[in-house]
């Protein structure tokens, strides 16, 4: 639909965030991801895993899913998830929704790079159209946009320092531009 279409209907890109945050710093990700893609004119739902909304995640047009990088992995909270959505696989409900994926880590690296893939096989697994993020490095300060340099989704760090602090303020920049671009997207 071209934005001139989505005016004259009224409709919106619509943009679902789901995540898992222990201890603040995901959430506080995703709460920049959700500000971006509402900057850009998004309808944005953002809900942690406890309490997901799976009508809302249905009849979204972007669906951008988070969580820590945790050994190396994903969280258990986030795969409980990702095998609750057994039959919207089997239906082909989100195939050809855009998805996107993020985390954060205590550490520079902690392998954050197998939680993105982890969270991209599983929406190649429901057919979707994965998103990256398409962002030039431009340093490696804390006020850097892409300073890990992952251009398959979003990392950030905490450094295992308070949410209140972390992730810095480059990490979270790059989250809102995230954010901006996948509306784009749909534009």
């Amino acid at each position: 639909m071209s934005v001139i279409e989505s005016a004259v209907l009224g409709a919106s890109v619509k943009m679902c965030i789901v995540y898992h945050s222990a201890y603040g710093h995901t959430e506080k990700v995703a709460q920049h991801i959700a500000e971006g893609a509402e900057l850009a004119g998004a309808e944005v739902i953002a809900m942690p895993v406890s309490a997901v909304q799976w009508e809302a995640l249905d009849v979204s047009d972007i669906i951008v899913m988070g969580c820590p990088t945790y050994m190396g992995s994903l969280t258990a909270e986030l795969k409980l998830f990702m095998e609750a959505s057994s039959k919207r696989w089997l239906a082909r409900t989100w195939q050809g929704k855009i998805a996107a994926g993020f985390t954060n880590g205590g550490g520079l690296s902690g392998d954050k790079l197998a939680v993105i893939q982890q969270i991209n096989l599983f929406a190649m697994q429901h057919g979707m159209l994965w998103a990256g993020l398409p962002f030039m490095p431009t340093g490696r300060g804390p006020s850097d946009i892409n300073r890990m340099s992952c251009f398959l989704g979003l990392m950030t760090q905490s450094d295992n320092a308070s949410v209140e602090v972390t992730p810095p303020e480059g990490d979270l920049e790059t989250a809102v531009q995230f954010g901006k671009y996948l509306v784009s997207l749909k534009q």
